[in-house]
């Protein structure tokens, strides 16, 4: 039994070119033109196992199963890249998000700052302006805890006026 193969050599001449039986099967079930391996098995193998698969191939083949292989390779570390890029992408918009946030705190925080610190000042231009008339009057006999926090009352009602 001569047959020949869709290239045209008989089993019996590829079986003496040193394939393996196993090969010759997958080659009569599978035809020339039918893809060994699915695309998952085939970006799946490592290149030993590959090479292993693809023995008794012609060289068109081989090149062909090789490049399909490394499109498919060349996909999958795209789709990943798109997906890093994605991430990194939502994960610097939520940072954003979060400076924004402390950016207004902080502003917050400084504007009740400043107004504490105008009302410290407001107080202490009353008591430098008690401490002159003091001075300039000389002290007198007894001061009523009453007036000085009226005044500083009133110089911190001046403040916020002004």
């Amino acid at each position: 039994m001569n047959e020949k193969n869709p290239r045209g050599q008989s089993e019996e001449r590829m079986a003496a070119d040193g394939l393996s039986s196993k090969a010759l099967k997958v080659k009569r079930e599978l035809g020339e033109n039918t893809p060994l391996l699915s695309d998952e098995e085939l970006m799946g193998l490592s290149v030993r196992e590959l090479n292993h698969h693809l023995r008794g191939l012609s060289k068109e083949e081989v090149a062909r199963l090789k490049q399909r292989r490394r499109t498919l390779k060349n996909r999958g570390y795209a789709a990943s890249c798109r997906v890093k890029r994605v991430c990194q992408k939502e994960e610097l918009q939520k940072q954003k998000m979060e400076l924004e946030w402390e950016v207004d705190k902080l502003a917050r925080e400084n504007a009740a700052m400043r107004l504490e610190l105008d009302t410290l000042r407001g107080k202490y231009e009353a008591l430098q302006g008690f401490a002159r008339t003091v001075a300039t009057h000389g002290p007198p006999a007894k001061v009523a805890t009453a007036s000085v926090i009226t005044i500083v009352k009133s110089g911190t009602n001046q403040a916020a006026y002004t």
